[in-house]
């Protein structure tokens, strides 16, 4: 007996402790414990309804448990109530009564549900939009601006939502705003995001009447805001997905100057520059990329590509040959080495000594093709020049026999420097 009631001591003590540090905790929260038990039972009844799908008897326990403290259950209230709502406002069976207090009061709700639940703002915001659309059927500028709001809070937000806004745009389109540069604007940001989706595309060309408007429209766009780094890029993509480099490059120089780290930037602006024949600038372009990434093998590539162009033949060849070493023994330079002999044996014709660097040219193809295999267009420059390589008729006649060496002369090929074997 003794030991009982020393058990039943201990008990009581424990229970009043307990108590005592729930009573604290309340008074701190500015409850008391009536308040506290009131506000739960009146979230048990309503979170009860709504799991059996009540969701007409649930609603108006959700709404005094939000009017007591908007804040104690929002990791889940604010859930239940929204789908509590969409479920009866689009039910067959609700009474008109009930479906009009359901839009009487859903802006007030989101509203709500975005003050204290902010982490999940964009969420709320999207979903207010879309009701202001589809339910309230509310004037067409102010849907606009609770989807851009949307936006707004989450750059990332569903394309669907993207897409109701993009169709607002394009229904109230006018002379008068700028509705449809905003569309052009949102629909090249979603075919630039899902680049696999092909609306996107098509709603873009419906939208102009050809490539030229819409490039003349990011152009205006850009202009309008010519500090907007996100407006220069659509303006100089648009031109270049249109081939239409020369007028990219106006807004690429803008943007490698405000972000001269940008690789991508430099990557299409050096194009640019190749595309339309600057090559003085091409080179400053690719001689930047090489500093900003010296292990790219393609940088040392088209560098070598713009000296050939600029007729340095030499200097094509070094950079060729560091764009192989880059890459491990890439074969494609190599080819492109086959090709500056070629080159410079149609530009000089000096007979046998221009047989001879065709000759080079052919001996540089089978390197590449072995460093390469898969290079189909060695063996066909290797094919195409059989018929004007020295024959063993040219080697007799000259007193050369195989295994002998004959260096590369001649005024037009002081640049190789190389030699090749008789076979």
């Amino acid at each position: 007996m003794k030991r009982l009631k020393e058990i039943f001591g201990l008990t009581l003590f424990l229970f009043l402790l307990f108590n005592s540090f729930v009573l604290a905790s309340a008074a701190s929260d500015n409850f008391n414990s009536s308040d506290s038990l009131q506000l739960l039972a009146k979230y048990s009844l309503f979170s009860e309804y709504h799991k059996n799908k009540e969701y007409a008897d649930a609603l108006p326990y959700g709404w005094e448990v939000l009017k007591i403290d908007p804040d104690k259950f929002r990791k889940w209230i604010y859930y239940k109530m929204e789908d509590a709502m969409w479920y009866l406002h689009d039910s067959t069976d609700i009474a008109p009564e009930m479906k009009k207090s359901i839009e009487d009061t859903i802006l007030y709700f989101y509203d709500l549900a975005m003050e204290h639940y902010p982490e999940d703002k964009a969420y709320f915001q999207s979903h207010k939009a879309y009701i202001s659309e589809t339910w309230l059927h509310l004037p067409d500028e102010q849907v606009i601006a609770e989807y851009e709001k949307a936006i707004e809070y989450d750059k990332n937000l569903s394309s669907y939502y993207y897409d109701r806004l993009g169709k607002l745009y394009i229904k109230n389109a006018s002379d008068s705003n700028d509705y449809k540069t905003k569309a052009i604007d949102l629909y090249t940001y979603l075919a630039e995001r899902e680049p696999d989706n092909p609306v996107w595309p098509q709603v873009l060309e419906s939208l102009v009447e050809n490539i030229d408007e819409l490039i003349e429209l990011t152009r205006k766009n850009w202009l309008n805001d010519k500090e907007n780094l996100a407006k220069a890029w659509k303006f100089a993509s648009t031109a270049i997905r249109a081939k239409e480099y020369d007028k990219a490059i106006e807004p690429l120089e803008f943007l490698v100057q405000k972000s001269p780290e940008t690789i991508n930037y430099w990557t299409q602006l050096a194009t640019a520059y190749e595309k339309t024949d600057q090559l003085k600038k091409a080179e400053k372009a690719y001689l930047k990329l090489i500093e900003l990434e010296p292990d790219k093998k393609e940088n040392y590539l088209n560098l070598g590509t713009v000296y050939s162009g600029m007729k340095k033949y030499a200097k094509a060849r070094r950079y060729y040959l560091k764009a192989s070493e880059v890459g491990g023994g890439w074969g494609l330079p190599i080819f492109y080495i086959g090709y500056l002999y070629e080159l410079s044996a149609r530009n000089c014709d000096q007979g046998f000594e221009t047989k001879l660097v065709y000759q080079l040219a052919v001996d540089t193809y089978k390197k590449a093709k072995r460093l390469d295999p898969s290079l189909s267009q060695a063996q066909e420059r290797i094919n195409a020049l059989s018929a004007v390589v020295p024959t063993q008729e040219d080697y007799f006649f000259r007193k050369y026999k195989s295994g002998d060496v004959i260096p590369i002369k001649g005024s037009c090929f002081d640049w190789i420097g190389k030699s090749i074997t008789v076979p």
